[in-house]
């Protein structure tokens, strides 16, 4: 696990000099402690110039996985971030075809594959990646991305140079890189809470989609999707069939993810997925796996007996760290390290938990991914639900009525009046509408009042609605559960949620291995019918049926809690004063954006506890922080 960074130019005035390459790379220190290596190549009349930067976290081949790496000529070098879960079958094979070895490393089974296959190669890698290699003899530089965007690719190309990174952080120190904001993202990011690919918040930067690969050459860029999946494709399968399956295709995917010459744990909050992907793996293990749980002092966020349940039931180490998060100070952690505008604020407990695991291991298992795969999250349920109220019950027009609107909130997260509200504002809406409405931070009409007319003015006719919705209508025979579920997989999943835990765990220099994410298990899962995933109204019920007896049966039963933080009352508490001096202060750099009077409404709204406004406060919070830190 890794940071890459660099740049291939064909324009002197746009060189990368060796002491800019040093400084982009070092900037990546914390997701590399361990090592660092750059490879430098002048421009000439018939070669483009080179340069390829790494920071190394030793996961596998501790004494010989330094990058760049070549091939036996040299004639191509490789930087790679992540891991290749099938690396050791894949080496078997390369070595029957005649090809030699000079490490025990993953990183050098790519670069022999690519020599086999061209860019083709990476249909065949199972695992967590960005690669970056410079093929000498073709002068093209070949960049690719893992499936699930599960590892970050960022990449800008203009003035006859295209320059990548892992992080923002590190193009940043590209003197001359233009670094002018995006309207469109920043328009994304109110809507969503991230900024989704292919947009970065700087114009001149984009991320590269997952299951993506760009070939650069000759000052072109050409990107295509190399991973073939057909979203609307649903498979007829009996019960007993689709749980032979997913107990293989889990217990294998759990398998090559224990793989690693450094210690290695679990993350086990106490919810279905991580003690499951817990429990897979310590039945393959003789010695009892580390488990980590964060624990907080209000009991409305803290699943910590949960997991101390699981623990004792399968036998792991099971530590549990409680902490008392420090509203202040983290905020500023985060926006530093995130380099872009993200607001989930279950990024405060993520780092947290990647900190202190860090502590004991290098190494960290994860259950994320197991809600999309298999219908977890209760908004599925809600758009189950939506369509039953729209068509049988004449509670349609009183759930949208202005009286159920003025409810008032409570802080709680599970607070009923709030669920009540949100499901009734969106019933009016077709499906896939209706669904954004519950994702969504600001809505259409409320990001129309606050923006500020010149802000509106540099907006393109562009509907943030259509990131969901392309992924939406790939799916138009299938049902509302799987069309939301498999939605997720290509937008909340890799924008939101592995963006949150790629940041938290590198900015920790702790790598984080999802065994749910295994494109396989992602493939089989997408093609089920959601009875099978979803009955009584309950999603994952394949996992139940399949595993029921590896973990203790009351965290089946258990409502979902989810990952979360306070917000609400801290900004009623330790944030009062820092969100009104950041937000409404002579100095405010989102009133740029957003017109302050509209600001001090939500503010004003949220602290007289009319309405809870803390997701968007927080939206604006970390606006505001991101724009002082890299503006």
């Amino acid at each position: 696990m890794c940071g890459i960074t660099g740049a291939v130019w064909y324009r002197d005035d746009t060189a990368i000099d060796r002491s800019t390459l040093r400084r982009m790379t070092d900037s990546l220190i914390h997701r590399g402690p361990n090592d660092e290596g750059t490879y430098w190549q002048s421009r000439s009349e018939s070669a483009a110039g080179v340069a390829l930067g790494f920071r190394r976290l030793s996961i596998i081949d501790l004494a010989g996985g330094h990058q760049p790496l070549g091939n036996e000529d040299g004639s191509i070098q490789i930087v790679f971030n992540g891991e290749i879960y099938n690396y050791r079958e894949l080496r078997h094979r390369l070595e029957g075809a005649g090809h030699k070895f000079t490490t025990a490393s993953d990183t050098e089974t790519i670069v022999h594959l690519y020599e086999e296959m061209g860019i083709e190669c990476f249909t065949k890698l199972n695992g967590m990646f960005s690669i970056a290699i410079w093929d000498s003899n073709r002068q093209q530089l070949v960049l690719a991305r893992d499936r699930m965007g599960k590892k970050p690719l960022y990449y800008s190309v203009e003035n006859g140079r295209l320059a990548f990174a892992s992080e923002l952080k590190s193009l940043c120190e590209i003197p001359n890189l233009s670094r002018k904001i995006d309207p469109t993202a920043l328009d994304m990011y109110f809507t969503y809470q991230y900024i989704p690919h292919p947009w970065s918040i700087y114009q001149s930067v984009k991320k590269m989609p997952p299951g993506h690969v760009g070939v650069y050459k000759g000052e072109d860029f050409q990107t295509k999707s190399y991973w073939s999946i057909d979203w609307n494709r649903e498979e007829a399968k009996t019960k007993s069939q689709a749980i032979e399956e997913v107990r293989e295709l889990a217990t294998d995917a759990v398998s090559l993810r224990l793989r690693s010459d450094v210690p290695l744990g679990a993350f086990l909050s106490g919810g279905i997925d991580s003690s499951l992907i817990v429990a897979i793996a310590q039945k393959q293990l003789q010695t009892p796996i580390k488990t980590f749980a964060i624990g907080f002092s209000d009991a409305d966020f803290d699943e910590t007996s949960y997991a101390q349940k699981v623990a004792s039931y399968i036998g792991t180490e099971h530590r549990r760290f409680e902490v008392t998060p420090d509203a202040l100070s983290v905020l500023d952690t985060l926006a530093y390290h995130f380099d872009e505008p993200f607001s989930d604020s279950s990024a405060v407990p993520t780092w947290y938990l990647c900190e202190q695991t860090r502590t004991q291991v290098t190494v960290a298992l994860s259950g994320d991914g197991g809600d999309e795969l298999f219908a977890g999250y209760e908004r599925y349920k809600a758009l189950h639900l939506s369509e039953k109220v729209r068509k049988f019950m004449p509670l349609h027009p009183l759930l949208q009525s202005s009286i159920v609107q003025r409810w008032k909130e409570s802080n709680n997260r599970r607070s009923f009046i709030r669920r009540v509200k949100r499901f009734g504002e969106a019933l009016g809406e077709p499906p896939a509408r209706r669904y954004m409405r519950w994702l969504q931070i600001f809505n259409e009409a409320t990001r129309s009042d606050m923006y500020q007319e010149s802000f509106v003015e540099q907006l393109p006719d562009c509907d943030p609605f259509s990131f969901l919705e392309q992924a939406w209508n790939k799916t138009p025979d299938r049902d509302l559960i799987s069309r939301a579920s498999i939605a997720d997989m290509q937008t909340y999943l890799p924008c939101d949620l592995m963006t949150k835990v790629d940041i938290a765990s590198m900015g920790n220099s702790l790598e984080a291995r999802q065994p749910f994410l295994d494109y396989r298990l992602v493939e089989f899962a997408a093609s089920l019918p959601s009875h099978l995933k979803y009955r009584w109204r309950r999603g994952k019920r394949l996992l139940r049926d399949a595993f029921y007896d590896l973990i203790p049966p009351e965290i089946w039963d258990r409502p979902k809690m989810g990952f979360g933080i306070p917000i609400a009352s801290w900004f009623r508490g330790p944030l009062r004063e820092k969100t009104a001096n950041m937000l409404l202060g002579t100095d405010t750099r989102c009133h740029e954006y957003v017109r302050p009077e509209a600001i001090k409404r939500l503010i004003d709204s949220h602290l007289s506890e009319r309405t809870n406004e803390g997701y968007r406060l927080w939206n604006l919070l970390m606006l505001e922080l991101w724009l002082r830190r890299w503006t």
